[in-house]
């Protein structure tokens, strides 16, 4: 019986692998280097985001905000711009309900771009200013939990 079911598993493509927390780049968003935690248990991704200023520009809705994007330093502050595409009740992992305000943004890691959508809260006391959610993950990568920053390591001689 068992082997009658491993004949069924089809192969998985050849998807990059990456591991549960990596560096990425938010190019538009003029954010060159920030730890993200890989979480595929968050549907969708988060950005640490503080003075949330929305406003209309040529008809359309966008938001400047501002980020500390290295984890303990709050001394840099990225002041970021973006279209605001969507606003959302999200729920957190303590089950706490919050509405945010949901960027489309391109997002380089290892070397691929894309654009992903990213909802905007505040993550000041989190160890992450960044989370990956499964949807941006999706058909992209294998995420390997028992390693970090593989794409931005220097291989071994």
């Amino acid at each position: 019986m068992l082997e009658e079911n491993i004949k069924l598993i089809k192969p998985i493509k050849k998807y990059p692998i990456i591991g549960w927390r990596e560096w990425v780049t938010l190019p538009e968003l003029g954010i060159n280097k920030i730890k993200a935690k890989v979480d595929t248990g968050a549907r969708t991704s988060a950005l640490h985001a503080f003075s949330l200023k929305p406003f209309v520009e040529n008809g359309k809705n966008k938001i400047s905000f501002d980020i500390h994007p290295l984890q303990h330093n709050t001394d840099q502050i990225v002041t970021c711009v973006a279209e605001v595409i969507d606003k959302r009740l999200v729920t957190d992992s303590g089950g706490h309900t919050e509405a945010r305000y949901v960027i489309h943004t391109p997002i380089i890691i290892a070397g691929q771009k894309w654009a992903v959508e990213i909802t905007l809260t505040e993550r000041e006391n989190m160890l992450f200013r960044m989370l990956l959610g499964r949807s941006a993950l999706r058909k992209r990568f294998i995420v390997n939990p028992s390693r970090s920053f593989i794409t931005t390591r220097t291989p071994k001689k």
